[in-house]
């Protein structure tokens, strides 16, 4: 599939991720959008490692450039950037004569069935928020894996890919969590991708047949994983981590992030639209975190469901008006782009143009990206430029995991980029706009004329201040940059 198209990000969970613009929500009005719905190929390049520097986590200086919060100076040194919450799983993508069935006893016995024996070690790759964690630290950053992961071939193999990209595995379960390590409910999360003859997709998980966690034995947050949260910058939870731990304990953890000062990053994903609906505890677990977080990241349909108001940026305001303590919300918008949205501003970056080859792992990148704008107080504007960057030299790869794109991979995309400027779709929704205190648009060059609220900024001008902090990052030294 190599198809030139712009590509922004549509989900951080991207062996969901739908063909942009053809994407089904329900709005919480009584109407109900409706579109078709597409998705990617994820097939063509599993297996291909793309290989990088190794350099454990503490190894790397770290000087300015820090986010500061008040509450972080009387809780120690935050010596970690970004620290992942829960979701590690290990993919496993396999030609299947035909999908599973949909009745769910029979889905069970199928996947039962593929479980016997481990398949090749060339159909594994580390999937879920791991995605992210590799992501960020091909940027540089030094970055924290803390969740769950069994003691079994799958489990090694998870923290082997974690160490080798120089990511800490810290263990989420507390000294008061029974359970017999020898049973199925403590082994590794496997999601079984599985891709038929027609290139059409199933995906089978354990957590898909019980109406608990997957680790719902797990009820305290470890003695490890709270100095995790407390040594790190950021703290970055997605929708999928519901599929794993109980309302309990990721409110517990977001309650500690607050408490000492750490930011926390949340992106709900299509589980968003599921948990809306869900039990009472998810329901209010939900809206903690939409309330709670520093950062939202969603995409247009998300927001919609979320909000029940189709306008992307009045959907990201409804957001920051209702939250506590929300500083940004990121819309994604497949191939139009990205917006960052902020009480006093408006940012907006059409996406780039490039050869899609596989889209999995692309929105875990960007949102790796957006961590290390936040981090180093790069402008907003520039903060999306990167991370639609990321996103994109991603999709020309060889998808998730260890064959995320390399920081390598990024400067070379921006050195020699080009926007999927659409100046009617971007005047059609910023002319609603027009009051906003301040709206900055990503422009092939700049443009003269427009309104005092609306600032254009050129694409050669962004690239051209960015690469000097990427550059810097690639050294390894990213508290000088």
């Amino acid at each position: 599939m190599h198809n030139q198209v712009a590509l922004s990000l549509k989900s951080n969970y991207a062996l969901l991720s739908p063909c942009p613009k053809t994407r089904q929500n329900p709005r919480l009005s009584p109407s109900v959008a409706k579109r078709n719905f597409y998705f990617y190929s994820v097939l063509k390049c599993r297996g291909i490692e793309i290989p990088v520097p190794k350099q454990r986590l503490y190894s790397l200086s770290f000087g300015n450039g820090s986010v500061e919060d008040e509450r972080s100076k009387s809780v120690g040194v935050k010596d970690i950037d970004v620290a992942t919450l829960g979701n590690l799983c290990v993919d496993i993508v396999l030609n299947v004569p035909k999908l599973p069935p949909k009745p769910l006893d029979e889905r069970k016995a199928f996947m039962e069935e593929l479980s016997k024996s481990p398949p090749d070690k060339k159909y594994w790759e580390a999937g879920g928020n791991c995605n992210m964690a590799i992501a960020a630290a091909r940027l540089g950053l030094r970055v924290a894996a803390v969740g769950h992961v069994g003691a079994e071939i799958y489990g090694r193999f998870l923290k082997d890919v974690l160490h080798d990209e120089g990511i800490d595995m810290v263990e989420m379960n507390g000294q008061n969590d029974v359970i017999d390590t020898l049973s199925t409910a403590y082994e590794t999360l496997l999601c079984w991708v599985l891709v038929d003859p027609l290139q059409r997709h199933g995906f089978c998980s354990r957590a898909d047949f019980s109406e608990e966690p997957a680790f719902s034995w797990m009820s305290t947050l470890s003695t490890e994983a709270k100095m995790a949260i407390r040594r790190s910058k950021i703290i970055f939870c997605n929708g999928y981590g519901f599929d794993e731990l109980s309302p309990h304990l990721l409110v517990s953890a977001l309650d500690y992030a607050v408490e000492v000062g750490t930011s926390v990053f949340f992106d709900p994903g299509p589980r968003g639209k599921s948990l809306i609906t869900g039990t009472p505890e998810e329901r209010k677990a939900l809206d903690k975190y939409l309330r709670m977080s520093d950062v939202l990241l969603l995409t247009s349909e998300e927001a919609e469901s979320l909000t029940g108001t189709e306008d992307p940026i009045l959907a990201g305001q409804v957001l920051l008006r209702d939250g506590i303590r929300t500083k940004w919300v990121i819309i994604k918008m497949g191939p139009k782009g990205s917006i960052l949205i902020t009480p006093s501003s408006i940012s907006c970056a059409p996406a780039f143009k490039v050869n899609v080859n596989d889209t999995v792992g692309c929105g875990d990148s960007f949102v790796a990206a957006i961590a290390f704008g936040y981090i180093h107080k790069i402008p907003l504007l520039y903060t999306l430029t990167v991370a639609n960057a990321v996103g994109a030299a991603t999709a020309m790869g060889c998808g998730a995991g260890r064959n995320v794109a390399t920081l390598e991979q990024v400067v070379h995309l921006l050195r020699g980029s080009n926007l999927n400027e659409d100046d009617k779709f971007w005047d059609e929704l910023l002319k609603e706009h027009s009051d906003a205190e301040e709206t900055t648009l990503l422009t092939k060059v700049v443009i003269n004329g427009y309104n005092n609220q609306l600032r254009t900024a050129s694409l050669q001008k962004v690239v051209c201040e960015l690469l000097p902090k990427l550059e810097c990052a690639q050294t390894k030294q990213v508290g000088a940059c």
